[in-house]
């Protein structure tokens, strides 16, 4: 009984070394590429829901709408095996599997491979990088654009009718300066909350994700834990999960009352 608690019909992981150091020997890669796909579905969900509000009425609007249902019903791991075969078997632009070439020499001091190429100017290692990070991360980051997409443009749509976006209109700005200027720092405030919450339900779609690519993360070290029954690795990426979220939703609250003047107190 003792060897099936812990996961093993021979010897566990978790009793080789200590369970808190080998989760969190494996974060930083979980980290990067959650970090990675948050700001693509940033980047993406914000340009098509300036676009829809800028397009409204038009055609253009009705079929970026068709897009964000797209993201929204089709699931990460299946973006994910829908990205291998176009652009890894297809047009192999990427690699497929693992997080780093075997044959490159990795003179990091951490596990933050990407952050640290960068940091030293290792741009080489740092294209190689992307290059096995960028399907998984945009495999991960197409359905939460879509929910930015959808939620930031219909706050756009409600603040650019407002006073102080018709002001501006009668002193000659152009819509799109209404839209960039006087309605998207209104009407971000929502979309930052969601953004929070989302990005803890975008780290625990790495389980699936990881396994997929052949990632050395979090995801795919708890998928491996609960296939073996090792429990105190289960329970231990729960615990760094559960402080992440914590710590993430403090930043949110503290962000939106820095952002929103009519959250401060004197």
């Amino acid at each position: 009984f003792g060897n099936v608690l812990h996961g093993d019909f021979g010897t566990s992981i978790s009793t080789r070394q200590p369970v808190l150091s080998l989760v969190l020997g494996r974060l930083p890669a979980t980290l990067e590429l959650s970090l990675t796909a948050l700001l693509i579905a940033v980047a993406l969900g914000g340009t098509l829901a300036v676009l829809g509000t800028r397009l409204r009425g038009t055609r253009a609007e009705a079929g970026i709408d068709v897009a964000n249902g797209v993201g929204l019903s089709v699931p990460d791991f299946l973006w994910g095996l829908l990205l291998i075969v176009l652009f890894g078997v297809l047009w192999p632009l990427f690699q497929i599997s693992g997080r780093v070439s075997p044959r490159l020499e990795l003179p990091f001091s951490s596990q933050f491979y990407l952050l640290e190429s960068l940091l030293t100017l290792r741009f080489d290692l740092a294209r190689d990088l992307v290059s096995h990070m960028f399907m998984p991360a945009l495999a991960l980051a197409l359905p939460l654009a879509a929910i930015i997409s959808q939620l930031l443009k219909q706050s756009l749509k409600e603040t650019v009718n407002l006073d102080y976006a018709v002001l501006a209109r009668t002193k000659g700005y152009s819509e799109t300066r209404v839209i960039l200027s006087e309605a998207l720092p209104n009407a971000v405030l929502p979309t930052l909350t969601l953004i929070g919450v989302q990005f803890t339900f975008l780290m625990g779609g790495t389980v699936i994700i990881e396994q997929i690519f052949g990632l050395p993360g979090v995801g795919r070290y708890i998928y491996e834990a609960i296939a073996n029954r090792d429990y105190p690795v289960v329970q231990s990426v729960t615990l760094v999960m559960a402080t992440i979220f914590v710590v993430v939703s403090v930043v949110v609250d503290v962000l939106y009352a820095v952002l929103d003047p009519r959250l401060r107190t004197r």
